[in-house]
This record gives structure tokens, C-alpha cells and sequence, in this order.
């Protein structure tokens, strides 16, 4: 039986126009063999929850270059629980300082990367990620 394809959502919430970083990150996961789809520009919490919901991925990464990373980071998990698909990994990276990290965490963010990351840790923590919540989803 062949292997499932990780379905990813790239999302750039709020109103920053800097996207290389999750360009980069997007074609990444796609040559590692995952299914990607970036939602583009200036998406809102609500559009990135209706946008993971409908296309039923498996992991949700945040780009967060404004600031605005708590705000964004908590509509987004919380739009995912009231969305009944709390078992969606969210992942993100940008400009986050390292004190807001535990806060993060315990929103249920699974981890955030900093600049300087490379591709490969990232590709890497989203399989591994994503393989973990199968197992805990099939033995529950």
C-alpha cells in the first residue's frame, strides 16, 4: 500500500508582504514529497482555518514576520478546535522572540522556527510530527 501524502497548508495571516520564507518552506515540504498549498498574501485567521479545513491537511504553518504572532497564532488553533480539527498540526516560523515561545507551546503550536533554520530540520519535524499524531489518533 503506498504511502499517504502529507497534506500541508502555508499561510501568511495579517497584513506583512515578506513571503520568501514561506515560499522557501512550501517548496521545501513539496520536493520532500508532501502535498503543499500556500494560501498567499494577506489571509486572514478565519480564511486559513476555513482553507485547512477544507482541504483537510494535516499540518498548518504560520509565516509571522509583523509581530503579531501570538494574536495570529491563537485564532488560528482556536479557529481549529471550534472547527472540530484540533488533531491539525500548527507549526510556524518568522521573527518570534524566544520568551513568547512556552506561551506558544501551551497554546498548542507544536514549535515555531527562527530564522537561520534550515529546510531540512523543518521537513523532518513536520513528518516526524505529523507520523506521531497518526499513531496517537489510531490507538485512541
Amino acid at each position: 500500500m503506498p504511502e499517504r501524502r502529507i497534506r500541508v497548508l502555508i499561510a501568511k495571516p495579517g497584513l506583512d508582504g515578506h513571503d520568501r520564507g514561506a515560499k522557501v518552506i512550501a517548496r521545501a515540504l513539496r520536493d520532500a514529497g508532501m502535498e503543499v498549498i500556500y494560501t498567499g498574501l494577506r489571509q486572514t485567521s478565519e480564511m486559513i482555518v476555513n482553507a485547512a479545513v477544507q482541504e483537510d491537511v494535516d499540518a498548518v504553518g504560520l509565516s509571522v514576520l509583523s509581530g503579531a504572532h501570538m494574536h495570529y497564532f491563537r485564532e488560528v488553533v482556536d479557529g481549529l478546535r471550534e472547527q472540530g480539527a484540533q488533531d491539525v498540526l500548527v507549526f510556524g516560523g518568522g521573527i518570534v522572540p524566544d520568551q513568547d515561545l512556552v506561551e506558544l507551546r501551551d497554546m498548542g503550536v507544536g514549535r515555531i522556527f527562527t530564522p537561520g533554520t534550515s529546510t531540512a530540520e523543518v521537513v523532518e519535524y513536520v513528518r516526524e510530527a505529523t507520523a506521531e499524531r497518526e499513531r496517537v489518533d489510531s490507538s485512541s
